[in-house]
């Protein structure tokens, strides 16, 4: 029989399977049991949750790992352009035949029984993890952390970058009871490096590590991060660092370059890999600079971006990244979904853009509609109209300002299909 591609696999694992989020252990840990308990045979892992940042700080430490001479695998979520982004064997996107492999193995043990879509790639996962050698795995929480189906593990390392609003549905409406289920991830005894919280959620992630005696790396506390003069300075109990400003723009990864330092500094590696961190990391649709493909060939003169952030914290975020960039006229290209906080994404937009031109997501059917971006951006005060597409977007914004800075942004789902229909 013909195995299936992976994308045919997954197409039909989304049919099979609920993509209904729902929360719970319980379907991951009888798969894994089937699978003979794949993830207690992984490489020594570092488990990173929060509500943002997390890409980028896992990012930075695979940069650190591979610059010290590691092997490091990595697993992250959702994916932008194909699946096999969420999966690095030692170094490497997972190769087309061995995904496809480990799905089918995967949907063969699980048989009729109930599991997401999430649970089921998660335990592909830790299969190819376990079967590779590498010297360390990377996780990335998909959502919250305490019943994350990543939370199977006992990690070397914990980390916890900032916790905001978001996914409240699911979660909880504080930021207390956020940080709650993030803080699901410390385990006894396990170290766990904290970056920027506000109050409430230090509080219940400080209780949390008090009370199962994992040792706590805070910020403002243990371990200090900052810019000075053009250069990132960092400083804990061990010393002074003077680096390079991370490669990935935007002065919040100032912070989560601040998180990745630490962990490489605990386990002992050195300065080299942490400049490497800052210098070398790679991290798509976080303010990344389009250079070429069609989009590029619409609007030849623009100065084009890509960003997926899609909550009140990225819009903050991206903000602060334009404020400090050359003036010029910016306009923002922006999808979102009807899951999120739009108002709240916008606000801290508004003073820095020009207009903005509004589109629904292609292909996805939780998408806003394009009128309703274009009314929350209203709202806030942003000067908006809405247009059939990104490339109808473009086509109206160099017919009057061919130099303009353009943002495409939004979404994941949005950057993704960019980045896709961009080559």
């Amino acid at each position: 029989m013909t195995r299936l591609t992976s994308d045919a696999l997954l197409d039909r694992m989304m049919t099979l399977h609920p993509k209904v989020i729902d929360l719970t252990l319980d379907r991951v840990h009888r798969l894994l049991g089937l699978l003979d308990n794949p993830e207690r045979a992984i490489p020594p892992a570092i488990h990173i949750a929060g509500t943002n940042g997390k890409g980028s700080t896992q990012a930075m430490i695979r940069a650190g790992l591979e610059q010290a001479g590691q092997r490091v695998h990595a697993y992250t979520s959702p994916h932008l352009a194909r699946f096999h982004e969420r999966i690095r064997l030692a170094g490497s996107l997972i190769s087309e035949p061995a995904l496809a492999a480990l799905l089918d193995e995967c949907v063969e043990r699980n048989g009729p029984d109930e599991i997401t879509f999430f649970e089921i790639t998660t335990c592909a996962a830790f299969l190819a993890f376990a079967r590779t050698p590498a010297d360390w795995t990377l996780l990335e929480v998909g959502l919250g952390g305490r019943l994350d189906a990543t939370n199977v593990i006992t990690p070397r390392l914990s980390i916890i970058t900032p916790v905001s609003m978001d996914h409240e549905s699911f979660l909880g409406d504080t930021i207390a009871k956020i940080a709650g289920e993030k803080a699901g991830i410390i385990k006894r005894g396990i170290p766990v490096i904290v970056g920027p919280q506000h109050p409430d959620g230090l509080e219940v992630i400080e209780s949390t590590a008090a009370r199962l005696g994992a040792p706590i790396l805070a910020y403002g506390q243990h371990w200090h991060v900052w810019e000075e003069r053009g250069r990132l300075i960092y400083q804990d109990e061990s010393g002074l660092l003077d680096l390079p400003l991370p490669n990935l723009p935007g002065p919040h990864q100032i912070q989560n370059a601040g998180a990745a330092i630490t962990a490489l500094r605990h386990l002992g590696l050195d300065e080299a890999a942490c400049q490497a961190a800052v210098t070398r990391a790679e991290w798509p649709a976080r303010m990344q600079r389009l250079r070429h493909g069609p989009l590029i060939d619409l609007a030849p003169q623009a100065e084009l971006w890509l960003d997926g952030g899609h909550n009140p914290a990225g819009g903050e975020a991206i903000a602060a990244t334009l404020a400090r960039m050359p003036a010029r006229p910016t306009h923002l290209i922006c999808g979102m979904l009807n899951t999120k906080d739009v108002t709240g994404y916008m606000r801290p937009l508004a003073a820095q853009v020009t207009a903005l031109h509004a589109v629904s997501i292609p292909g996805e059917k939780n998408t806003l509609p394009a009128d309703a971006t274009r009314d929350a951006a209203r709202a806030v005060g942003i000067d908006a109209t809405s247009a059939p597409s990104v490339a109808d977007a473009l086509t109206a914004i160099t017919a009057t300002n061919p130099e303009a800075r353009i943002l495409i942004c939004g979404s994941l789902y949005l950057a993704g299909y960019i980045l896709r229909e961009n080559g």
